[in-house]
């Protein structure tokens, strides 16, 4: 059936404690898509993040990101005193989101709270960590030991560490036991939160869209707890990592430098660490998106310690039997397939084999630098896809009309039959809805006519990404009505909304 969708990060979400969250305005976010007439919210990766804040590289596939966690909702269940954060300073811009002053004041707050849930409810909390014990004790293991070694990499660790040594484990098990409690303690706070909101989702009838990096971080608990998953040497350094080749975007390439994953080796257990990991997603989504897609057909190796993305090659990863053994222990999911960049005609075979929609962005179709750019074009589409104006990679609708080639913007305008800049974002988001796709998602960024300034990311950038956020008020009445009469102009309006008119 038809629908349509808005892609709002929850860290994008107004709030006066210095970043979004799980709480009410989360939860009022919630009634605007179901008051404009949308089926389902995308977010970006909650898990925690590490050092330059992308969701995209995370300390854990698994744990939830105490940034999101809502201080509000501590204080209304009697966790925390409001009188603890209320009165410091949490940013001086309310549309961005300051990271480095969040890492220095959430923690000390959310250790207050977790000293409450301890001594209130433990009970609850021991409940959480036996459910939770497949990756909780070595998350919050990991947590407590880069605590005490002041943020370093797990691989600068004591030998013994490095390496899980038992006796070394069980050591800092006793030593740092009161740390790691606390990580534990905040993981039963951000799932408890989240219960809470995905059960308001449910309420109003919208479905969640997740969104599932390929690629583990190196710094990461996946890695250090369970290092031979990936391809690492005799010292647990990578032999290869990830990133993307060269090509009209980039000269150098895409360094991205995960470690890359021994498909081999998986291969020989059902793939066990990855159907562990995305059955944890969908005990949390209802929707998956599948980063990179493109890698489980071929990926690309660049050998560990390059400056750049040069000398990498591709290397052929598991294919088509990896979703059928996904399918087999798990079921048919709703699935997306991110199937953007270089494809080959193998990867668009495994595409079909599966049978999980791709991705379109208008943007790409008018991009001279992209050979496959008319697939883009919405005449172009098939029904079985999830369009988009632009992604979090890309810059808005409105900003593009700036950054883009002016050749490019022109051939845009003629193809959508408008002529000034401020019409692209609702020229391209009519578009999408009118287009065959069977769901679109718009980024709130273009549905706010937002210019580059609301950016959420720029690839290959560090120190600036990450960080817009909506300004309160940004989901009024007179938006949602908009919107839910486009939903009903072009047919993409929920069962039951439409059981309303």
């Amino acid at each position: 059936m038809r629908n349509s969708g808005i892609l709002m990060p929850i860290t994008a979400l107004p709030s006066p404690w210095g970043v979004g969250t799980m709480g009410e305005e989360a939860r009022r976010f919630l009634s605007f898509l179901r008051a404009a007439g949308q089926s389902c919210w995308q977010i970006l990766p909650i898990n925690p993040t590490s050092h330059g804040d992308s969701p995209y590289q995370s300390f854990s596939s698994f744990a939830g990101n105490p940034y999101l966690i809502d201080l509000d909702d501590l204080a209304r269940d009697g966790l925390l005193s409001r009188e603890a954060y209320a009165d410091l300073s949490w940013g001086a811009a309310p549309d961005q989101v300051d990271y480095s002053l969040l890492y220095r004041q959430r923690f000390p707050i959310l250790r207050q709270a977790v000293a409450q849930l301890q001594k209130q409810e433990p009970q609850a909390l021991a409940e959480f960590c036996i459910a939770e014990r497949r990756w909780l004790p070595d998350y919050a293991l990991f947590m407590a030991l880069k605590n005490h070694y002041d943020g370093a990499p797990w691989w600068t660790w004591s030998e013994g560490l490095r390496r899980r040594d038992p006796q070394a484990l069980r050591e800092a098990q006793a030593s740092l036991a009161e740390d790691v409690a606390f990580y534990q303690g905040v993981q039963c706070l951000f799932f408890r939160q989240w219960s809470a909101l995905k059960a308001c989702a449910v309420r109003e009838g919208i479905s969640i869209i997740g969104d599932l990096p390929i690629y583990v971080a190196l710094d990461s608990a996946d890695v250090w707890s369970d290092p031979g998953q990936f391809q690492l040497d005799e010292n647990l350094q990578p032999t290869e990592v990830a990133g993307c080749p060269p090509d009209g975007f980039s000269a150098d390439g895409q360094l991205w430098g995960n470690p890359l994953f021994d498909w081999e080796k998986m291969a020989r257990d059902g793939y066990r660490w990855w159907m562990d990991r995305i059955a944890a997603q969908f005990r949390v989504y209802d929707i998956l998106r599948i980063d990179h897609f493109r890698g489980f057909e071929s990926y690309y190796a660049i050998p560990f310690g390059d400056k750049d993305a040069r000398r990498g090659r591709w290397r052929k990863g598991p294919g088509l039997a990896f979703f059928r053994q996904l399918e087999q222990t798990l079921g048919q999911r709703q699935i997306i397939a991110e199937d953007l960049g270089f494809l080959t005609p193998a990867v668009r075979q495994m595409l079909r084999d599966t049978g999980y929609p791709g991705m379109k962005v208008l943007e790409f179709a008018f991009d001279s630098r992209d050979d496959n750019g008319r697939e883009y074009l919405p005449h172009n589409f098939c029904v079985n896809c999830v369009a988009y104006v632009g992604t979090h990679d890309n810059d808005t609708a409105l900003g593009w009309c700036t950054s883009a080639p002016a050749a490019d913007v022109a051939l845009a305008k003629e193809y959508l039959g408008i002529e000034e800049d401020a019409e692209m974002p609702g020229a391209m988001l009519r578009t999408l809805y009118a287009s065959v796709a069977e769901r679109t998602v718009a980024q709130m960024q273009d549905l706010l006519a937002l210019g580059s300034e609301a950016r959420m990311n720029t690839p290959s950038t560090v120190g600036h990404n990450w960080r817009w956020r909506a300004l309160p008020g940004f989901d009024s009445p007179a938006l949602a009505a908009r919107l839910r009469r486009q939903m009903e102009l072009y047919d993409r309006l929920p069962a039951e909304a439409e059981a309303e008119l």
